[in-house]
């Protein structure tokens, strides 16, 4: 039987947000230099609205690897949740441009979708402040089974 993808991955539909940053900005906003920390959507908030000019870029594991296995040819399919917002119309356009299949629906109302703010310095440390947001939200609904049942690996 002819398989429709070559992987489907299932993952946290993650929208990395990467700034520079000094230490000095660390420090006042108490961020442990090189760590990553899961936060909640007021930190999400707070920490975005003191970051530098960013760029946006669709991320999470499973995402980047999808990514990556269609970069190299592979045809591939996506699960994973975001939210009706800006960062999720990012994922989605991000997602779809590299020619992944993805057709899970935004969640509507609730948790926005989520974020890596990246705070990059000089000395090339990441500083990652991770809010799951939406994500959270995937559930059996959201499970495309063509996805699954054509894929050659899941």
């Amino acid at each position: 039987m002819t398989k429709t993808f070559d992987v489907t991955a299932i993952g946290n539909a993650i929208v990395d947000v990467l700034a520079q940053a000094d230490d000095t900005l660390l420090a006042a906003h108490r961020l442990p230099k090189g760590a990553m920390n899961l936060i909640d959507a007021e930190a999400a908030e707070r920490l975005y609205a003191i970051m530098g000019a960013g760029i946006e870029s669709s991320g999470g594991s499973a995402g980047n690897t999808i990514a990556g296995i269609a970069a190299l040819g592979g045809r591939g399919a996506y699960i994973g949740k975001v939210a009706d917002d800006q960062l999720g119309q990012v994922f989605m356009h991000d997602i779809h441009a590299v020619g992944v299949a993805y057709d899970t629906r935004p969640l509507s109302g609730g948790l926005p979708t989520a974020r890596c703010l990246i705070f990059v310095t000089p000395d090339a440390q990441r500083t990652m402040q991770t809010f799951l947001g939406a994500t959270t939200q995937l559930g059996p609904e959201d499970v495309n089974m063509q996805y699954i049942t054509g894929s050659k690996v899941l």
